[in-house]
């Protein structure tokens, strides 16, 4: 019993006396040491992950879209996983976590300060409105495939062209060589790539007026999905 004791208020003194000199390291440390302990610990707290650099998918995407439009078909990869957690796994986590459209937006108006930063619009979070636009946003994308399924019966030409916003239509045809991929394949790429296009610009003038992720607010795929959720449960 002496022993354990003795050892109690051995291990019980060696903590005061290491207690005692970190106290007096913090006080009398140099301002450099200081700073760079600080440092080291925002640096900790900022771990990054693997999906932290997801914001530079959209701008891959993008160029490599423009170069070669038959690579606007990885933009399924968008549309099939936040869908896909959706129905098996019940939850938004591609929306919260994956999406690399949100993370490029967090970033630019964000980190660096593209955004006014001003409250988002009731309109734009009103249900009707979010629903209203997903209703669109389908239409459109139907329309797409029709675009897309007429070709693929030579009842209508490839369509070498890029359209903005629904209605600017740009050329396009730098991007695909004839021959390269069958006529139907390239149409959807390019109607894909449209759509793809169309709400990134929507996403970032909204990002520069207001707060930086207000696309998230009514961006058709988070509708598509909260509903794909709430169903499930």
């Amino acid at each position: 019993m002496c022993a354990r004791v003795r050892q109690s208020v051995y291990i019980r003194d060696a903590l005061q006396e290491w207690i005692g000199s970190a106290a007096l390291a913090a006080v009398f440390a140099p301002e450099p040491v200081l700073q760079a302990a600080s440092g080291w610990q925002q640096m900790a707290k900022k771990v990054q992950h693997w999906y932290d650099y997801l914001w530079l998918w959209p701008i891959i995407y993008f160029v490599l879209g423009f170069f070669n439009i038959l690579f606007a078909w990885l933009g399924m990869i968008d549309f099939m996983v936040p869908v896909l957690l959706a129905l098996f796994g019940g939850n938004k986590l591609f929306c919260n976590r994956y999406c690399g459209r949100g993370l490029l937006l967090a970033k630019l108006g964000g980190e660096w300060k593209w955004s006014r930063n001003r409250a988002t619009p009731e309109l734009l979070v009103a249900k009707w409105f979010r629903f209203g636009f997903l209703c669109f946003f389908m239409a459109m994308f139907g329309n797409m495939l029709w675009q897309t399924y007429l070709v693929a019966t030579q009842a209508q030409s490839l369509r070498e062209v890029v359209t903005l916003l629904w209605t600017f239509k740009v050329p396009w045809a730098w991007a695909y060589t004839a021959g390269s991929s069958p006529a139907w394949v390239a149409q959807y790429a390019f109607g894909f790539y449209s759509v793809m296009l169309t709400s990134m610009l929507l996403g970032l003038v909204v990002m520069a007026l207001f707060k930086p992720r207000t696309w998230c607010t009514f961006c058709p795929m988070g509708t598509m999905t909260q509903m794909i959720c709430k169903m499930k449960k």
